[in-house]
């Protein structure tokens, strides 16, 4: 027959057994004879004729003088079941008579689909052969074999075609065992070739299209996925098209060649592989997990797949398991899918209604075989079945052929290939906007941020910011205070970007609004504390603020930021909860004088965080080391040794004093 399951890997009982089966094209009308006659032979012809057929083993079969008038007469478009009724042989004989011009130069026949395991003779001599029929070792049959007739045989004018035939188990399940239209052309050799290298091409340029356009898709999903690493969809749509292109690959060398049949468990650990990882894809865009039982039961059923097709030959009851575990996997894949997509698009999944269609078109087509398989169960409606499945599976326009269920896999790549570029148009818009409103942070921040520190009277001040990003969140303020002192309040905001940014605004406005009426370290902490306390999204800040008068004195306070410098020592000071975590909160100041050419050096986290490529810090002892250096210098450290994090120095000198003339 044209296409069949090998017992060594069987397809499923139902649907899949169906399409395979059942995609094997028919040829010309049948021709009712004992015999063929090619002596006329002008183009490749199928041997769709009336042929003879026994049950049983004997190598005599193949001679032929041998009496085969008491053969069973078989039509091939009719199942080998309605001849052999209550009977199921392990091997059947087919013989044909053909008549041929004794001076033809260049016969040749085609094979393609016949069995696993199968042996073609012409006047008694083996021309062909395709697995071992015994013991039985089956191999694939997809390719198209072009084997020449023996020239002595031709010169005879008579030939006498006999097949040797094994069909399995569930060969004989499937509704139509046996030789079956197409499976052989008699021709002459270069038309035969030219026929196969068409049929060839007609068959995988659909596929290997469909299959490109996968392995693209899945690439882009790819790249996405390095940049948005909590989309995992990606990753599982790029398995899904590395599993359709390595199928498409595997399945052509399939086409070009035979092999054993093992080598086809391998294009089908791509399929399921394909099935599993598209079951994974669309859990993940309506954001669902895949529970464990549905793991445990996925894993259950492959499992029981795989052993099931590396066996020799299946029992009826592995191939009972082997059925109901397919149909496990495409309960899950056509069945409940479908259903989750149906209910998200309900709920205003926009992704889940383009998804849904080719789901929704994948289970209609999954459904519509089974119905077809079932009916063709029937007698009196086989032959019909069949024809009718020929025209709706298969669409052809000249050489080319187009199986549906192709036509649907790229339909899916097509869907998710529409998901992808409507978020990539999405994300670039909420980029833009983004980017937009950095800026305006950006310059913003800029403002409040001062670049240049108004020079205050006795003090040598200089600061230094540094953001990790486009904007930050440390931030300083340095403020005149009264009688020739000067206020310095720094902090660091939890977080990095904009809404860090935004924060330090806030924080900002109100250490100037605050500074007008207090310039006491400890109840500006206080006060910028309340401000913070119950603000939405849960901000807090870490602050320091010291008021440094003109004669030396320095007034501290802390809310959990780093401990300043005083020419190279830190400053202990007691530690207490940053700005926002709880209500009432008071603060202790820290008093301590600042000799005239002693330098005081504030820090944010972001110099002593900063970390090489190996994992080292920059760690608090560097921190105080370069800490009498300039501010830029402390920066640029930091900066080389590997910043993380936003950066902001600032130093505070106390001018020396000047002798005066006696």
């Amino acid at each position: 027959m044209a296409c069949r399951l090998s017992p060594r890997l069987p397809r499923p009982i139902f649907a899949v057994i169906a399409l395979v089966v059942l995609w094997c094209r028919a040829s010309a009308p049948l021709l009712h004879a004992q015999s063929f006659d090619a002596t006329n032979l002008r183009q490749p012809d199928p041997l769709n004729v009336t042929w003879l057929a026994m049950s049983g083993d004997d190598p005599a079969y193949a001679r032929p003088d041998y009496d085969d008038s008491k053969w069973v007469r078989v039509d091939t478009s009719r199942s080998l079941l309605d001849y052999f009724p209550g009977q199921r042989p392990e091997i059947v004989w087919y013989r044909l008579h053909i008549k041929v011009a004794p001076n033809e130069q260049g016969l040749g026949l085609e094979e393609w689909g016949l069995s696993s395991a199968f042996e073609i003779y012409v006047n008694g001599e083996r021309i062909l052969k395709n697995g071992h029929l015994a013991p039985f070792a089956p191999w694939t049959f997809n390719a198209r074999i072009l084997v020449p007739l023996p020239p002595k045989a031709v010169a005879t004018g008579s030939l006498v075609l006999a097949l040797r035939v094994h069909i399995s188990r569930v060969e004989w399940s499937v509704g139509f065992p046996g030789l079956y239209p197409g499976n052989l052309l008699l021709g002459r050799e270069a038309a035969l070739h030219d026929h196969i290298w068409l049929e060839l091409l007609g068959q995988l340029t659909f596929p290997c299209v469909t299959a490109f356009f996968g392995l693209c898709v899945g690439l882009v999903a790819l790249v996405l996925f390095t940049a948005q690493r909590q989309q995992t969809e990606y990753v599982w749509i790029f398995l899904w098209g590395l599993c359709g292109a390595a199928a498409a690959l595997t399945s052509a060398f399939r086409l070009t060649a035979n092999w054993p049949a093992l080598w086809a468990v391998v294009t089908r650990l791509f399929d399921w592989g394909g099935s599993v990882f598209s079951i994974l894809a669309f859990l993940a865009f309506i954001r669902l997990k895949m529970p464990r039982w549905l793991r445990v039961y996925l894993v259950l059923a492959l499992t029981a797949l795989y052993i099931c097709s590396v066996g020799l030959d299946l029992s009826w009851v592995t191939s009972q398991i082997y059925m109901a575990s397919l149909v496990l996997v495409w309960f899950v894949q056509f069945g409940v899918v479908p259903f989750l997509l149906f209910v998200h698009f309900r709920r205003g999944n926009r992704e889940a209604g383009i998804l849904l269609v080719p789901a929704l078109l994948a289970s209609a087509y999954v459904y519509l075989q089974l119905v077809l398989f079932l009916l063709g169960q029937i007698p009196a409606l086989r032959v019909r079945i069949l024809h009718l499945i020929q025209r709706i599976l298969i669409l052809t326009a000249g050489p080319l052929s187009v199986a549906l269920v192709d036509l649907l896999q790229a339909l899916a790549w097509l869907a998710l290939a529409i998901i992808m570029i409507l978020r990539s148009t999405r994300i670039s818009r909420q980029q833009a906007l983004l980017e937009g409103e950095v800026a305006a942070a950006r310059e913003v921040q800029q403002v409040i941020l001062p670049e240049r520190v108004e020079a205050v009277p006795g003090f040598k001040v200089e600061s230094i910011y540094e953001p990790a990003q486009q904007v930050g969140g440390d931030f300083f303020q340095i403020l005149p205070a009264g009688e020739g002192g000067l206020l310095l309040v720094v902090g660091d905001v939890a977080g990095k970007g904009l809404p860090a940014a935004m924060l330090v605004s806030v924080l900002v406005g109100a250490i100037r609004g605050v500074a007008d009426y207090t310039e006491n370290p400890a109840e500006l902490l206080a006060n910028l504390n309340e401000r913070l306390v119950g603000r939405g999204g849960g901000g807090f800040s870490t602050a320091l603020v010291a008021h440094i008068a003109a004669d030396g004195r320095v007034t501290v306070a802390n809310a959990g930021h780093l401990s300043p410098y005083l020419d190279g020592n830190e400053v202990e000071l007691p530690g207490t909860l940053p700005l926002g975590v709880q209500s009432g909160a008071s603060y202790e100041t820290t008093q301590f004088r600042l000799a005239p050419g002693s330098r005081l050096t504030f820090y944010s986290d972001g110099v002593v965080e900063a970390q090489s490529q190996t994992g080292e810090l920059f760690g608090f002892e560097r921190g105080r080391e370069h800490s009498t250096q300039p501010a830029a210098a402390i920066v640029e450290a930091a900066k080389q040794f590997g910043q993380q994090d936003d950066i902001t120095v600032v130093t505070i000198e106390r001018a020396q004093a000047v002798a005066t003339a006696a």
